[in-house]
């Protein structure tokens, strides 16, 4: 499991926050969280006192209650915003929250030169720097911030190692710029650039930056007696300890009506983007043309095409890469699917989607057959607060088994590979995998958009936000070493693809 311990106190903050709805006086027990979490004499194991610390926990249950903490009243008590959390019939559009109270506020990104400076001889610092911000005096290097570029050369020619780069996590995993310092020094969003693709909530040692969770919305749901219903990620399957089946029944304990699988979905969204891949390439070579046939108003012979199943990526083109739009599949996404299905069957139900990301919840939030957005982490203490035990439950079968590949889109590599298997033909698939977005990978996509060609002759380019899939999104619970491996397992035992 992940180590990280800011995500031990809000699995734990939501647990509780979960227990509190759960009594018989949920606003008076989510009051006391705080103080019951840190109770008076009891160590302080994070902060400078017992204050700072339920102050920041306060913070915390808020963005749980599913309020922005930037609109946030300090004058305004904990059992206000439960009440009016379990009052509300809208959530907001925004789905991340800066908690200032547990922001460092850390020093801008800087190049700066430590102790073990030498100011040795050759200069192999200033002779690397090409911006003339490095000089010698005093037997050490100092280095002009007006001039400094951050280009990190001087860093990588000391042999001393005695350079070092000061870094502020959230700004520097943000592929988009889209987290700033404002006027008061703390850490802000800026929607009209964020792609929500939770990297700065990783990346954040103190967990300052915070999803708002739509649980107590859920939760009122199955206490008023709607059918909810699951709509579990494939990426699911490895977050857990216990197998796919023993999941379903523990996701019902916890309180849902039924459980569906995503991955079915994935079937659907592989075998069309499959379809689409063959209207847009063309004929690959004679051997195709003789399997499958393709009409002149269906060729189109563009030279590429990306997937679109990843919401932060979604995201990316909508905001900042414009020109790559047009090798963007159309295809719906495994959600768009699922959601569709499930309300085709059920309109009266209410529908949950558990996922692995923040860029997930924005997604859900434009598709109207998508009710809710639950992460791994708020799963995982849902099951914590009820005292579920995945391992330890029987086995409940799905009403349709998914294919192994749709089991394995969470995966990188899982989506390119879903589409090849789909066709007749294989071979002329040839992939790219892009796994992780960031500056390089964003300017490598741009660099094919504006030539219209992607290296080596690939013609399908899979593009997911996480290095190394939706296994490692933000609100992930496990490794994704031991994730991949339980994922394995799964569709070890799971049927191939139906092709087209």
């Amino acid at each position: 499991m992940n180590n990280n311990q800011s995500i031990y106190i809000k699995k734990e903050v939501m647990a509780r926050l979960i227990e509190a709805y759960l009594s018989d006086d949920f606003p008076e027990n989510t009051r006391l969280i705080p103080y019951d979490m840190r109770p008076t004499g009891a160590e302080v194991p994070y902060r400078c006192c017992i204050y700072k610390e339920r102050a920041i926990l306060k913070t915390r249950l808020i963005a749980n209650l599913g309020f922005p903490l930037e609109d946030d009243d300090e004058r305004v008590n904990l059992t206000t915003y439960a009440k009016e959390a379990e009052a509300r019939t809208q959530i907001s559009d925004k789905h991340l929250t800066v908690l200032q109270q547990a922001c460092k506020g850390c020093s801008s990104n800087s190049i700066f030169v430590t102790d073990i400076c030498q100011g040795c001889v050759a200069r192999p610092c200033t002779n690397a720097c090409k911006f003339g911000a490095i000089t010698v005096g005093d037997g050490r290097a100092k280095i002009d911030p007006e001039k400094c570029k951050k280009c990190q050369m001087c860093i990588n020619a000391c042999p001393y190692h005695a350079i070092v780069k000061l870094s502020v996590p959230c700004e520097d995993v943000c592929p988009v710029g889209a987290i700033k310092k404002d006027e008061t020094g703390f850490a802000s969003i800026d929607f009209s650039k964020c792609i929500s693709c939770g990297k700065c909530i990783s990346a954040c040692p103190f967990g300052a930056v915070h999803e708002k969770s739509e649980i107590i919305d859920i939760l009122k749901a199955m206490k008023n007696g709607k059918k909810v219903i699951a709509m579990i990620a494939p990426a699911v399957a490895g977050q857990f300890r216990g197998n796919l089946y023993q999941l379903k029944t523990a996701i019902k304990k916890a309180g849902f009506y039924d459980v569906y699988e995503v991955a079915k979905g994935a079937d659907k969204t592989a075998r069309n983007e499959a379809r689409e891949f063959v209207e847009r390439m063309g004929e690959p070579d004679a051997t195709w043309d003789a399997i499958h046939p393709i009409t002149d108003s269906e060729e189109k012979g563009e030279k590429f095409m990306t997937t679109s199943c990843c919401a932060g990526y979604i995201q990316l083109v909508n905001k900042h890469l414009q020109e790559i739009k047009p090798y963007v599949s159309d295809t719906h996404t495994p959600l768009y699917y699922t959601s569709e299905y499930v309300k085709s069957i059920m309109p009266e139900s209410v529908t949950v989607f558990i996922g692995p990301c923040v860029a997930k919840r924005v997604e859900g939030s434009e598709n109207p057959n998508v009710d809710f957005v639950m992460s791994f982490e708020e799963l995982g203490a849902l099951f914590m607060a009820k005292k579920i035990e995945v391992s330890e439950c029987e086995e409940t079968q799905f009403n349709e088994e998914s294919s192994k590949q749709a089991r394995n889109f969470g995966v990188t590599g899982g989506v390119a590979e879903a589409v090849k298997k789909a066709l007749q033909y294989e071979n002329s698939v040839k992939p790219l995998v892009i796994s992780g977005l960031n500056k390089e990978s964003i300017r490598q996509l741009k660099k094919y958009a504006t030539t219209g060609v992607c290296e080596d002759g690939c013609n399908l380019i899979e593009v997911m936000c996480c290095e190394g899939g939706c296994v490692a999104g933000n609100a992930t619970i496990n490794n994704v070493k031991t994730a991949n491996k339980q994922i394995k397992e799964v569709i070890s035992k799971s049927h191939d693809i139906e092709k087209i």
